[in-house]
């Protein structure tokens, strides 16, 4: 945690990291900007009311099999816990493809903004696996109303300790914002990065 305080530091870029047990939140709050719920914690129900009351912005992952109601009631513990700041992650569920990591559903974008006020970011990453499939999947996700992206980058994806196959290099993430930018723009959005 100190390490990523002091990234934050030199680069003034926020931390967002995540939190994996009830007893840890405030400890992680003391470093983190944003307190990330992975998917496999999405129904981890003091967790969610642990970091509902510490007030931090919460990041909640869609688990691999909840469904759109399932992570909906997921924020609901956080909120009800007196936390307003929660953003939704659409990562992609565990399917029967096996051409991808997970099948990332983009028609959930749509469907939480019908369904709730809270901001919607996609992870198309982790939702395909595959570098190869993130840009396109990425501009998808903008074109179907994503408030955010989660993109992994690494300079050298071949010596990443983690996920260097689902990485993209830092000219790839280059070409891969002008594409979002003018899709961004072809549906009256603006791309604002956080990089």
């Amino acid at each position: 945690m100190k390490i990523l305080a002091a990234a934050r530091a030199e680069t003034g870029l926020a931390v967002v990291t995540e939190v994996l047990a009830a007893t840890e939140v405030a400890l992680v709050a003391r470093y983190a900007d944003v307190l990330q719920i992975g998917a496999r914690n999405v129904q981890y129900y003091r967790l969610l009311e642990a970091v509902g009351k510490e007030g931090k912005p919460v990041l909640l992952k869609r688990g691999p099999s909840a469904t759109m109601d399932e992570l909906l009631l997921a924020a609901e513990y956080v909120l009800n816990a007196g936390n307003p700041n929660v953003m939704l992650c659409e990562r992609g569920i565990r399917t029967f493809e096996s051409h991808v990591r997970f099948s990332l559903t983009l028609a959930s974008v749509p469907d939480l903004h019908a369904r709730t006020h809270l901001p919607v970011v996609v992870a198309p990453s982790h939702g395909t696996g595959h570098v190869s499939l993130v840009p396109r999947m990425a501009a998808a996700a903008v074109a179907a109303g994503a408030d955010g992206l989660i993109v992994e980058v690494h300079p050298e994806p071949e010596t990443a300790l983690s996920d260097g196959y689902q990485s993209l290099t830092f000219e790839q993430f280059e070409a891969l914002m002008q594409l979002c930018r003018k899709v961004a723009e072809a549906v009256g959005k603006k791309i604002t990065p956080n990089t």
